[in-house]
């Protein structure tokens, strides 16, 4: 394109570029002048008080890393042991594989696992990734953990385990029919639980360092899917990424978006929640409606939408998705005392808090600095 002179051109540029590089500056100015400091100096004050030897947290929106920090002994590439939060993943696996036709989340356990012919067989793919499908919680105090050398040799010891409850009835958090699920999985596709993990979810999502593990190291090499993934801190983060995506992850389809639906839809229903569950502990709301599959729904909206969702396990680490305030994060960490009354499951959520306060704050500067003009 030609100009007629120096002086139209330098209009131009005025014109459509420059706005452009203010409307720049002014966002990252912005998302700088977030203050993590408080939120930063309760992490360090957890690891000073030795609960933990070090931690790493990550928070991001839809457009940009907003905080990431570690603190200790933790570096990026620091692999820990994350529990619970595997639920989150291995539901997601699954959710895959239905996505594919491979399975449905109305199968009963018995059409995949016919060797279960008690009420244990007729809990639902669903109800074993919301606590509801009668099966105990985790093994006898009397028994191994996860001293089994295969997923298979895992479920054929719970078969002969007596149900809790039938199927539908109670929620009760535990983590022993997941494995159940991930056998089903095994059978539906004629492949090994970590190989359907790292096809279905980990390679898609460049989770190099994820995998699922033993709970117990002393010999056994099952997989424990309600409790025995260990991930990195960037790892972990592109699951959320996509979670908080609709199902996309850089460009690329993982899951339906109904798919997503669906984890994060009320899978509790018409169970009866004994009182001491999550929801009612850390967001003081005493609802039935607080679990999806393999996630937790800390808060919803007056239509019943989760807008708090997450995972968090008992040594600490805490993943989230804020869909209030439009972030996510991760606070990666393992608890290496409990001492001073200090309860690690209880005390990340509150990070959420400390993220929230950050964004109203410098949504309230703003506003201020407006009205001065």
């Amino acid at each position: 394109m030609k100009f007629r002179n120096r002086h139209t051109a330098i209009l131009l540029m005025l014109t459509f570029i420059m706005p452009l590089v203010v409307f720049t500056q002014h966002y990252e100015k912005e998302h700088k002048t977030l203050n993590f400091k408080p939120l930063e100096n309760k992490i360090q004050s957890w690891v000073d008080s030795g609960y933990y030897n070090g931690a790493s947290i990550i928070i991001a929106n839809d457009k940009q890393i907003l905080y990431n920090n570690y603190f200790g002994s933790y570096k990026p590439e620091t692999v820990v042991f994350i529990a619970s939060a595997g639920k989150w993943l291995a539901a997601a696996a699954i959710a895959r594989l239905v996505d594919q036709g491979k399975l449905n989340w109305n199968d009963k356990v018995k059409k995949w696992l016919p060797e279960f012919t008690d009420s244990k067989g007729e809990a639902t793919l669903a109800q074993l990734f919301s606590h509801t499908s009668g099966y105990p919680d985790y093994q006898p105090a009397n028994k191994p953990v996860d001293m089994y050398q295969t997923l298979q040799e895992s479920v054929k010891h719970i078969v002969s385990l007596p149900a809790d409850t039938l199927p539908g009835t109670t929620f009760k958090y535990g983590g022993l029919g997941m494995n159940v699920a991930g056998r089903m999985a095994e059978v539906a596709t004629g492949k090994k639980w970590e190989t359907i993990f790292q096809e279905q979810i980990a390679i898609p999502l460049s989770m190099q360092s994820t995998r699922f593990t033993p709970v117990d190291s002393s010999g056994g090499h099952a997989p424990m899917l309600g409790g025995g993934a260990r991930s990195t801190l960037q790892d972990y983060m592109n699951f959320l990424s996509m979670i908080f995506h609709k199902g996309m992850f850089e460009g690329k389809r993982i899951l339906s978006e109904a798919a997503i639906d669906f984890m994060e839809a009320d899978q509790v229903k018409e169970a009866v929640v004994l009182k001491d569950d999550l929801v009612r502990k850390v967001r003081h709301e005493v609802r039935t409606d607080i679990y999806g599959l393999g996630e937790w729904r800390e808060e919803v909206d007056e239509a019943g939408n989760a807008t708090l969702i997450s995972s968090p396990l008992w040594a600490g680490a805490y993943p989230w998705i804020d869909r209030r305030t439009n972030v996510y994060g991760f606070f990666l960490t393992h608890i290496v005392q409990f001492k001073n009354g200090f309860n690690s499951f209880l005390a990340s959520p509150a990070i959420v808090n400390d993220v929230r306060n950050a964004i109203e704050e410098n949504k309230y500067d703003k506003i201020s600095k407006n009205r001065k003009r």
